[in-house]
């Protein structure tokens, strides 16, 4: 293992196919020659014996091609190979080929600008105060910085342009070269003989399949690279014939199959849709309305995720694709009409295309679709969203052009399959997926999706119910009881009329409003280890304070005096408050430690370590003569301790930790040095033997090695306890017509439950909850009729910090129930579902959490807590909570 290109994965985090790919990179370099005039049969045989798939490079100089899905991270991988080639081979110039205008101004931003979210060297402290400087098709008549051998030099061009200077110009009946080969003042030579004359130039072309016509194909082959670098997604020159030089694919259909990198691509059409009589433009209207319900649904879970996670915000588009410019205005015109859903997207809508590109409003508008500030909400086009596109937020597409199943995949599909959270999947299936909607080609499609070749076969098929499309959907935000309690008392202060009392309800208000604001934050006081300890003298005291000092932030508040004199009255009646209105949660933050990786105690297996010492000769060959002669080398003998020469071997694996593993190192290597010191003919030689064959010997002792190796899981750290926590809000979406029930309702069918929000509650944290089943619409009626239940809440999906599977992931119970003498975690679950790894995964997490709330509550007079997995089919609602935890405790 390579440790430069191990410390690259980590610092650029990676993702496993561009860890493999870059591995690869840093293989063949190990082999090929890396320069000029090589023999390119020779080359080429020593890469086919490793990637047989590389049967002709299809250049005049060493080329490999790399065929990478959409959406995996190419431009990042571009970027680990450029940090390789410097970091390892001292390679500092280098020539990134665009294909397009919109990729060049990316790559540019991506190689050149630091401060670029996508900067593809942060985290390579190397480059920190040595940065690579980016040369473009703009500035490289300017880049005074050329002659600086220390400097990494990134030649960006763009294709097109470079194709287009190719052909030369004429001034005054003159004909001059072209652009690129014109002299530069500053070099003194043309920049193309310039380029073309370094010893370690890299070419490295982006969307390589655009690169393969001849005429790009010739100008780059004048470049005279040591190594070509080629990334694609489509390894197809334009006669269709695949590239001869792959050697790493990783595709579309298996990049679905992980299920981690790109979106999860649906087709949907309207359930029993027929065209019958249907016109073409009242199918369209069809699609687009159906495009809306999804766009509307999408945006709302979105909005809830945002919420409930603490991330940012992510504005969903439309994507809307036209046979030609004049149906792109007609559909343009229809979205921004009253008719069309009674004007919602009036003004949110983009048309971009060659009629309206070079608007600078609709280019900023275009390029700013993944700002939450930008109001587009559909975007037409007819066949300009090409490479280079790299949008995150694009969620529905709506081709309205004639177009086979193939095509539909490879042009438009392909441009909405990044993730927008990190470039990984979250695990919501709205969020992580994308939907193309295509009624009338739905059944195309799935009959495409049988050829086993297809991607297709890895996409989901939906039918959207008529009456799902017809219902609308809103963001509804839950607030804890408390919170919703101050949203009624100031509607009726708001329609007070006397100004002197409403001034003095108001300033009442407005005081315990900043008491429960700041309680939770007093929760960390060393003198505060339960609720009831807010009510102690000192902790008032404090508590006002920070009352006065958030009152005078700001602009500040006229009636701040009178607001803190109120505070001072009502305190200990709020206190009471709050406790009455909250289940009082432990605070504290549960993480898994480090995952330990051991080595167990072995003896060493010596059968093969029969290594001689080879004979070392000195060739020389007269210059004139050309007689050839060998000599003995004699050797110094200074070959080091044999024993650390295979320790120093073996450390560069990057698994074995030197520190961890010195004794078990030391006796390997002896072991391994004693079977080789029993087999050696002549002990002299020994030292030499080692020297020579360490790397061997070292492969073999780590291949033995591997075999006693242990990953021990990460236990959880004791983690610091604070006595509680603040009841956070809830978000999620409701119907807007009839979206509310009472939570003692029967709903039939029970898939509808999902759908609703309830109501009704009198002992529960907030006044509404949504449920994800009939067992848990069921448990909340029993929580609620129970007499031996104090109080529940449905938490909020930040209302812990409880994490699991290595800190990746962050548990949500479904339940919190407070009884007299038990608060109790509920997680609900499908009776077949109870034993199923992750369950148990966050069983641990959970009955740990449990384990550190009660060892906090038994020193501090509070209550125990108990963990339980119920399965849905022992819920009901004639069985009790008593019944439950007794059936159920571990």
């Amino acid at each position: 293992m390579n440790t430069i290109a191990n410390n690259i994965k980590q610092r650029l985090s990676l993702r496993e196919p561009l860890q493999d790919s870059l591995d690869i990179v840093v293989q063949l370099c190990q082999e090929l020659e890396l320069k000029k005039e090589v023999d390119l049969e020779a080359e080429l045989e020593k890469i086919k014996a490793h990637f047989p798939t590389c049967t002709d490079f299809e250049r005049d100089f060493v080329s490999i091609a790399f065929s990478i899905a959409t959406g995996v991270g190419k431009t990042r991988l571009m970027g680990a190979i450029v940090a390789y080639l410097y970091l390892q081979k001292g390679v500092k110039n280098f020539f990134i080929l665009a294909p397009n205008l919109t990729i060049y101004d990316k790559l540019i931003e991506d190689f050149g600008n630091p401060a670029y979210h996508k900067y593809v060297f942060n985290g390579i402290s190397e480059f920190v105060h040595n940065r690579p400087v980016a040369i473009t098709g703009d500035n490289y008549a300017q880049q005074g910085a050329l002659f600086s051998d220390a400097e990494i030099r990134i030649n960006i061009f763009n294709i097109a342009k470079f194709n287009s200077d190719n052909r030369g110009t004429k001034q005054g009946g003159v004909s001059l070269a072209p652009k690129i080969k014109r002299l530069s003042e500053y070099l003194g030579q043309s920049y193309w003989e310039y380029l073309s004359g370094l010893e370690d130039l890299v070419i490295l072309m982006d969307e390589a399949h655009r690169y393969h016509a001849d005429a790009s194909k010739n100008a780059i082959n004048e470049l005279k690279p040591i190594l070509g670098i080629e990334m694609t997604a489509t390894p197809f020159d334009e006669k269709g014939k695949q590239f001869k030089n792959i050697v790493f694919e990783y595709s579309l259909a298996q990049a679905l199959s992980d299920g981690k990198y790109v979106k999860n691509p649906a087709i949907a059409t309207r359930k029993n849709f027929q065209k019958g009589s249907l016109s073409d433009r009242e199918v369209e209207i069809i699609k687009l309305e159906d495009a809306i319900s999804i766009h509307q649904d999408t945006k709302n879970e979105l909005e809830i995720y945002s919420k409930n996670n603490e991330v940012k915000l992510v504005k969903p588009f439309i994507l809307v694709v036209c046979k030609d410019i004049s149906h792109a205005k007609e559909i343009y015109e229809l979205i921004n009409t009253d008719g069309f859903y009674d004007g919602q997207y009036k003004g949110k809508v983009l048309q971009i295309d060659s009629s309206t590109k070079k608007e600078e409003d609709i280019e900023q508008q275009f390029i700013s679709l993944e700002s939450p500030d930008n109001e587009i909400e559909i975007v037409i086009h007819v066949n300009m969203l090409k490479e280079g596109w790299d949008v995150t937020n694009l969620y529905t597409i709506v081709p309205l052009r004639a177009a086979n199943a193939g095509i539909l995949v490879e042009q438009t599909i392909g441009r909405g399959l990044r993730l927008p959270y990190e470039g990984k999947r979250t695990g919501e299936d709205k969020i992580d997926k994308l939907t193309v909607v295509a009624h009338e080609n739905f059944n195309a499609v799935i009959e495409a999706a049988q050829d086993p070749n297809s991607v297709l076969n890895k996409m989901s098929f939906v039918e959207i119910a008529e009456e799902d499309l017809s219902t609308k959907t809103v963001v509804v935000t839950s607030q804890p009881v408390m919170e919703q309690t101050f949203v009624k008392e100031q509607e009726k202060i708001n329609v007070i009329v006397n100004p002197q009392d409403k001034q003095k309800a108001q300033n009442n208000l407005d005081a315990k409003k900043a008491i429960i604001n700041v309680l939770p934050d007093f929760g960390s006081l060393p003198e505060v280890r339960r609720v009831e300890d807010l009510s102690k003298e000192e902790v008032k005291r404090k508590v006002i304070r920070q009352v006065e000092k958030n009152l005078s932030e700001g602009q500040g508040n006229l009636f701040a005096a009178q607001i803190v004199a109120e505070a001072k009255v009502i305190y200990d009646t709020m206190v009471t408050e709050y406790k009455k209105n909250i289940i009082e949660i432990p605070r504290m933050d549960l993480v898994q430690g480090e995952t330990r990786a051991e080595f167990k105690q072995f003896d060493l297996d010596i059968t093969g370590f029969n290594f001689q010492a080879l004979e070392q000769e000195i060739i020389r060959m007269g210059l004139k003569d050309r007689q050839v002669e060998t000599l003995k080398a004699k050797s110094s003998g200074s070959y080091g301790n044999p024993i650390k020469l295979i320790i120093a071997e073996l450390i560069d694996y990057p698994e074995i930790d030197y520190d961890e593993n010195a004794e078990l190192l030391y006796h390997l290597a002896t072991q391994a040095y004693e079977a080789i010191k029993a087999n050696i003919s002549n002990e002299e030689e020994l030292p030499s033997a080692i020297f020579q064959f360490k790397a061997a010997i070292a492969e073999k002792v780590y291949s033995q090695m591997k075999q006693h190796f242990q990953l021990h899981s990460a236990d959880y750290v004791a983690p610091r306890v604070f006595p509680f926590i603040r009841i956070e809000q809830w978000s999620f979406s409701s119907l807007v017509n009839a979206g509310y029930k009472d939570y003692r309702d029967i709903v039939s069918p029970t898939n509808m439950i999902p759908k609703y929000v309830f109501r009704g509650f009198e002992k529960a944290c907030h006044f509404e909850y949504k449920f994800d089943s009939k067992a848990e619409q069921d448990l909340a009626f029993v929580l609620e009729n129970d007499a031996t239940v104090i109080k529940w809440l449905r938490p909020a999906p930040n209302q812990f910090r409880i994490y699991w599977d290595n800190n990746s992931k962050r548990y949500e119970p479904d339940f919190i129930v407070e009884t007299e003498s038990t608060i109790y975690m509920l997680e609900v679950k499908r009776s077949d579902q109870t034993e199923e790894e992750t369950v148990l995964a966050k069983k641990v997490a959970a009955e740990r959490f449990c384990k550190y709330a009660s060892e906090y509550t038994a020193e501090n007079k509070g209550k125990k807590w108990v963990y339980l997995i119920l399965p849905h089919n022992e819920v009901s609602r004639t069985v009790s909570m008593n019944y439950l935890a007794t059936k159920f405790k571990g």
